[in-house]
């Protein structure tokens, strides 16, 4: 999982989204919700590392990065927050407790299906 930690990153995921799906964990390490929620998705990272580049968000650090990626993904910033990016949009976002591994790795599954 690589750290998204500049502005510019935000371009990146979304240029590499149109050769590669793009998973996004946003995390405020002020919460013990999302601590929760980063260890389940923990869980399947090995399993999403084969079928997409993961990223991680430090919302505390980089509130700025989280704006951005509202602003050009056209979604509510929330925290935790799970986004999976594919050819430069956002087709599937979960947070809170309504982040759920099987349903990450069910959306990546059904849409590359289409």
């Amino acid at each position: 999982m690589e750290e998204l930690n500049d502005l510019q990153d935000v371009s990146f995921i979304q240029a590499q989204s149109f050769e590669n799906w793009v998973v996004l964990f946003k995390h405020s390490t002020r919460c013990s919700i999302s601590s929760m929620a980063l260890n389940r998705f923990k869980t399947i990272l090995a399993e999403l590392e084969n079928a997409a580049l993961v990223y991680y968000l430090d919302l505390i650090k980089y509130r700025n990065i989280s704006n951005k990626l509202a602003e050009v993904f056209n979604i509510q910033h929330e925290s935790p927050q799970v986004l999976i990016i594919k050819d430069g949009k956002c087709v599937y976002h979960a947070s809170h407790l309504n982040i759920n591994t099987s349903d990450i790795m069910a959306s990546i599954a059904s849409v590359k299906n289409k």
